[in-house]
């Protein structure tokens, strides 16, 4: 049994609405110019819809970090999760600024709980999964440490 859980996108929340609007622009300007209508799809398709994510093996024992290239394509190496490994809860704050014409400024700021991976000597290997709240991180957190055999940090 294995499951996939989504991280992040990988442009952030404005690049990735910039993608999605460059795709469907794309997708009418290739009635008018099919060289330049599929550029922007291309273009569009990478930046809107490429995110990452962790794949998490429990019958294997085995874990993956990938980047889902214009969300089909995943790519990223698989490592084996060992007996010493760890697994603990990270507090993340990430902050997202974009910049108008008029040079003002848009910040996202998004404050989530991430389940992480750490080796034996309590080093951050990745991240395996994101919640919103602590309180289900830290049931997420007990359901993985069983599946997987983990001690908690």
């Amino acid at each position: 049994m294995s499951t996939n859980n989504k991280l992040d996108k990988s442009f952030g929340p404005v690049g990735s609405s910039a993608g999605v609007f460059m795709f469907t622009i794309g997708l009418i300007a290739i009635f008018f110019s099919i060289i330049l209508g599929l550029i922007l799809v291309l273009v569009g398709a990478f930046m809107g819809f490429t995110s990452t994510s962790t794949v998490v093996d429990y019958d294997k024992k085995r874990i993956k970090l990938s980047n889902n290239l214009f969300g089909i394509f995943k790519t990223g190496q698989w490592f084996n999760i060992e007996p010493t490994m760890k697994i603990g809860i990270k507090k993340s704050n990430r902050a997202w600024r974009a910049y108008s014409r008029s040079n003002r400024t848009l910040d996202i700021t998004i404050k989530d709980y991430r389940i992480i991976l750490y080796d034996s000597n309590d080093k951050q290997i990745m991240p395996i999964k994101k919640t919103g709240t602590l309180e289900s991180a830290k049931m997420e957190l007990e359901l993985l440490s069983n599946k997987m055999g983990l001690c908690l940090v």
